[in-house]
Parts: structure tokens; sequence; C-alpha cells
């Protein structure tokens, strides 16, 4: 849905005359100044565009793992990032926008491989064997839109400000992603809520977004007819998932480091945070193992403004340097503790962690302003 907006920008000249001139001008016609035609105001007041690259340490994808020569399992994989990033401002909210290719290594592979290092295949009489195989890395595209009304400018009031409470909005989004690996992910989230924005120190903000969410997806491994799967009813027919509704809270920060000296005054610090509840049982078969809070955060990521601080204010985050800190719990809703085959094994009768459904890593990276 387009929204268009036209506004009138009316113009009034007042010139002064001396008694001279009026005495000598009386006898005139007194002539109107004719008020300049219309303009068209721009439909964004504000827009970003950004393109970053970045490199993930340690990143992991839940089930995709390999066997540790001493025992236990390597869940970890380096990740190479490119993202697209688009935000603006118009006269009743935001949009913001984010598309990225993340390309992992060889221990989080694509496709025909069904874990790292192996291709399952069937038995002619029953059961599966694993086939010793070296495939590339997976690459999974995700993005992401946001989309805020706010009240304030919906009801050209100042009722929805109050305090460090800037503004309450309807807020609006979508997810989706694709994925080359056996797993072939393909979701497709949808949440809708409230936005809650508030004024930090120097210029910053900070918002938090309670929200309902619904899920689609797709799923190779629980497919009925994959080597992987179980029998009915413990598959899906055609690999496509519907969880169950639940709940969402997204937060979201950034505030400029305003109290250092201004001959440093380059450091800037932000971050996110997203929980996401449960949404029943796991690859959406009835009956299997529920889905656990899922905890997807970038707590704090420190900026530094290369472009201020070797080109001055006018070209300021035109360049930017940082570096972040990423959390991620329970990934995808899967139980860290406890999903069999995804998030454990069993090892010598012993029910072993994966280390591939929690991310403890360290990111970084660099993006352009344009």
């Amino acid at each position: 849905m387009k929204f268009g907006f036209r506004c009138g920008l009316l113009l009034a000249a007042v010139v002064g005359l001396s008694p001279g001139a009026q005495a000598a001008d009386q006898n005139k016609p007194l002539v109107k100044a004719k008020p300049l035609p219309a303009v068209d105001a721009p439909f964004f007041t504000y827009i970003d565009n950004r393109l970053t690259y970045s490199h993930i340490f340690n990143a992991t994808d839940a089930g995709y793992f390999s066997p540790r020569p001493g025992g236990g399992f390597n869940g970890k994989t380096d990740m190479n990032v490119v993202a697209f990033t688009h935000f603006d401002t118009w006269a009743y909210g935001t949009n913001f926008f984010n598309i990225g290719v993340y390309k992992a290594g060889r221990n989080d592979p694509a496709a025909p491989c069904t874990n790292a290092g192996v291709i399952s295949n069937p038995l002619p009489g029953g059961g599966i064997f694993d086939v010793a195989a070296s495939c590339a890395g997976a690459t999974d595209i995700y993005g992401l839109i946001r989309s805020t009304f706010g009240f304030n400018e919906i009801f050209h009031t100042n009722a929805f400000t109050l305090g460090p409470l800037r503004n309450v909005s309807l807020e609006v989004g979508a997810d989706a992603n694709s994925q080359n690996s056996y797993f072939a992910p393909a979701k497709r989230q949808f949440v809708a809520g409230l936005q809650f924005a508030f004024d930090l120190p120097y210029k910053g903000y900070l918002n938090i977004a309670p929200l309902w969410k619904t899920e689609l997806g797709h799923d190779g491994f629980s497919q009925c007819g994959s080597v992987l799967a179980g029998p009915p009813p413990g598959c899906n027919p055609d690999g496509n998932m519907h969880f169950k509704d639940t709940w969402a809270l997204e937060i979201n920060y950034d505030m400029p480091l305003g109290f250092l000296p201004e001959s440093i005054r380059y450091f800037s610090i932000s971050g996110r945070a997203g929980f996401y509840g449960p949404k029943g049982p796991s690859h959406g078969i009835p009956g299997a193992e529920p889905t656990k809070m899922e905890i997807n955060s970038e707590p704090i990521r420190l900026t530094f403004d290369a472009g201020q601080a070797f080109l001055g204010k006018s070209h300021s985050h035109e360049l930017d340097l940082w570096v972040a800190y990423r959390y991620w719990q329970n990934q995808y809703g899967n139980d860290a503790n406890s999903t069999p085959f995804v998030c454990t094994m069993m090892e010598n009768g012993v029910k072993v962690s994966t280390n591939s459904c929690t991310q403890n890593s360290v990111a970084t990276g660099i993006t352009v302003k344009f």
C-alpha cells in the first residue's frame, strides 16, 4: 500500500515604505501579492542506506556439527556476511529493512551433506549409512522488515509523549529466509504489536516492542521420506511447518558516548535483543518435544565513526568500524539442553551437547553509508 500526501506552502512578503514613498504612491492602486504555487513536500523526511561486511567468529547453526577426535562435538563455524540496510522516516512513522547473505564454513555444510563431512543414504534393507563427503559451507539469505505508525502523528497530538517516552506506535513486520542446506529452511514469520520509543542521553534512543508472532517454515530434516525423518505420524508430509502463535519482545537501542572528551567523541554503543516465546512442538509435529523460549541478541556493539574522525563532522557515520558480542540461546526454538539429534547426541550412553544450539560469538565489521 502506498501513502501519499501534499501540503501547500504560502509565503507573504511585507514591504516597509518610507513616508515620502507613501505620498508619491498614494494614488496608485493597491496590488496584492500573489501566493507562490503549492509545492510537493518530500514523501520521506529522512533516508539512510548502508552496506556492511562483517565476520562472525564461532557462529552456530542448530543441528550442524562434527565429532571431535577426543570426544564431544564441534558445533561452531565462522561466517562471512554481506548485508544491506535501509531506514527511513515519513509523515506517519518509520520503515526498517535489512537483507543479509550469510556464508558459513564446512562445519555448516550445504546440501547434499546431511551434516558436516557426511551424506546419509538409505540401506537397501532399511536403515541408513553415512558416506564421507566434503560439502561447501551453506549460504543463508535472511531478510526482515519492520514498519511503525506513530500515534502522535496519526492523531496530531502530543498525548503519547511523556518524560523520556517520545512516542507510541503500531508496529508490523515480517522475516523470511532461504538456505541451501539439507535442512532447506524457508522461514516466514509475521509480527504485529506496539512500539514504545524512549529518548536516551546524547540524542540516543531505546525502542521496546511487545509483539504477537506467527511462523511458517520448511524442514527437510522432518519431511516424510527423508533418510533422517521418523515414520508417520512423526514427520511432516511435505516438510512444511506451521507453528503455534506466540509472543515476542524486541528491543533496540543506540547512544553516542557524548560524555567522552570532544577530541575522541567518535564512539557510540548500540544493541538489540529479541525474546520469542515457545511455538509448540519441535518441527511442528504433534507430540514432538516442545520448543523453548528463544533469545537472539547482540547486547552491545561498539562503533567507531571513522568518517567523522578522519574527514570531519559533515562525513559522520559515512564509514563505521565496529565490534560486537552476540548471544543466541535455543536457536530457532530448539531446546539447547535436550532436542535429540539437533542440540544433543548420545555418546557412550550419555547425552552430550552438540554445541550448535547456543551461540556465544564476537563479530566485527565495516559499514559504509551511501
